[in-house]
C-alpha cells in the first residue's frame, strides 16, 4: 500500500464507495458513522444499509466516535479526510467537529468533499459552508463530482470524475492518493462549475424521471437532457464557472449517467411521482437516502428569482415539487412556450 490511513465521514452509498476506492491505496480506510446498523453491518464486511449484496475489502472500518477512530488508527497516520456527508449536514458536523478537523487541516492533509447540492435558505454550495468554517484553510479543500454511481464504482466499473480545488499541489496529491486502475479523478480548478453540475444535475434527474413515469422515451429524454445543459450554463453565468466544465464529467457525464439509469436515487424519485398518488413531501420522508435533487430544486428557483435566469425547465420541475403542478401540464407548458428567435 502506497499510504497509511484515510478517514471517511459519512457511511452512506457514496462514502461508503469513496472508502472502497481508498482501500486500494491505503492499508487502513475508516468511516466515521453515527448509525449502530450501519455501524455494525460495515464491520461485519458489508454495508448492507446502503449498499446491500455488495462485499467491502477487509481493510474497511468503522468507527462510532473519536476515540475509536484513534483506537482503530493507532499506530497509522491519516493522510487524507473524506467529506461524504449530504450538504445539509456539513454545517453542523464541522460546527460540532471544528478543532479536530483544523487539526488535519493545519498539518497538510487534505479534505475532498463530494457533497452535491445548495442550501435553499442561504443559497450556498459546499465550498461556501467549508469556507465559512475554514476561512484559512479553503486551499487544502477540494470538491470531487461526475458520473459515478457508488454500486458500480464497488463493482470497479472504470469510473472517471472531477476533482476541483484552489492549490495544484493539493490538487495532484489528491490525484495520486484516489486514482485506481479503475477509478480515474481529473482535477481542475472550477470550484463552481463543478459543484453547480453536479448540484443541478440532480434536479434534471428527477425530470428524466417524471418522463419516463409519465411514458416519454429517448426523443424526450434527449431533448431536456439538451435543454437541461443550456439552463445549466446560464446558471453557471452568475457564478463565473467555465462554461467547459458542464460539458465534461461534473456536467454533461453527471446528467446523462442520473437521466437515463434506474441507479439514480433523484430519477427513481422523479419515475414515483409520476406514477404514484403520493405527494413529494410523503415520497421523500419514507426514504433513508438523501434525494439531493429535491431540495435544490427549492435553491434553483430561489437562484433563478434573484439573478433573473431564464429557466424554464428547472422552473417546472419545481413547480411540480412545491406547488403540486401535475408533470404533465408542465411539459405542455414547455413546448407551447413561444419561441424568441434565432439562436
Amino acid at each position: 500500500m502506497k499510504f497509511q490511513s484515510a478517514l471517511v465521514f459519512g457511511g452512506g452509498a457514496f462514502g461508503t464507495s469513496m472508502a472502497s476506492i481508498l482501500a486500494e491505496n491505503f492499508e487502513q480506510v475508516i468511516i466515521l458513522v453515527r448509525s449502530q446498523d450501519v455501524y455494525d453491518s460495515i464491520n461485519s464486511g458489508e454495508n448492507s444499509v446502503y449498499l446491500p449484496g455488495q462485499k467491502l475489502a477487509k481493510n474497511i472500518c468503522a468507527a462510532l466516535s473519536w476515540e475509536e477512530v484513534e483506537k482503530r488508527g493507532e499506530n497509522k497516520k491519516i493522510e487524507l479526510l473524506i467529506n461524504g456527508l449530504p450538504t445539509s449536514a456539513i454545517t453542523p458536523f464541522y460546527k460540532q467537529n471544528e478543532k479536530r478537523v483544523e487539526s488535519f487541516l493545519e498539518n497538510n492533509i487534505p479534505l475532498v468533499s463530494i457533497s452535491k447540492g445548495i442550501d435553499p435558505e442561504t443559497l450556498e454550495m459546499s465550498d461556501d459552508l467549508f469556507q465559512h468554517r475554514f476561512p484559512h484553510l479553503e486551499e487544502k479543500i477540494t470538491y470531487l463530482s461526475g458520473p459515478s454511481f457508488a454500486s458500480e464504482i464497488i463493482d470497479k466499473q472504470v469510473t472517471i470524475v472531477s476533482l476541483a480545488g484552489k492549490h495544484p499541489d493539493i490538487l495532484l496529491d489528491v490525484c495520486k492518493k484516489m486514482n485506481t486502475n479503475y477509478f480515474k479523478v481529473m482535477p481542475t480548478y472550477d470550484i463552481k462549475g463543478v459543484l453547480l453540475g453536479g448540484a443541478l444535475k440532480n434536479i434534471l434527474a428527477i425530470a428524466g424521471g417524471m418522463l419516463e413515469g409519465l411514458g416519454y422515451n429517448h426523443n424526450t429524454r434527449a431533448a431536456m437532457i439538451t435543454r437541461g445543459i443550456n439552463e445549466m450554463l446560464r446558471f453557471g453565468k452568475v457564478f463565473n464557472a467555465r462554461p467547459e466544465t458542464f460539458y465534461s464529467f461534473a456536467g454533461m457525464g453527471d446528467l446523462i449517467l442520473t437521466t437515463t439509469s434506474k441507479l439514480s436515487r433523484n430519477k427513481s424519485f422523479g419515475l414515483e411521482i409520476a406514477k404514484s398518488d403520493k405527494s413529494p413531501e410523503d415520497i421523500i420522508a419514507s426514504q433513508r437516502s438523501v434525494v439531493e435533487g429535491y431540495k435544490t430544486t427549492m435553491a434553483a428557483y430561489t437562484l433563478a428569482q434573484k439573478y433573473k435566469i431564464r429557466a424554464p425547465l428547472f422552473d417546472g420541475i419545481y413547480q411540480v415539487l412545491y406547488n403540486n403542478v401535475p408533470p404533465e401540464k408542465v411539459l405542455l407548458k414547455l413546448m407551447t412556450l413561444p419561441i424568441r428567435g434565432v439562436e
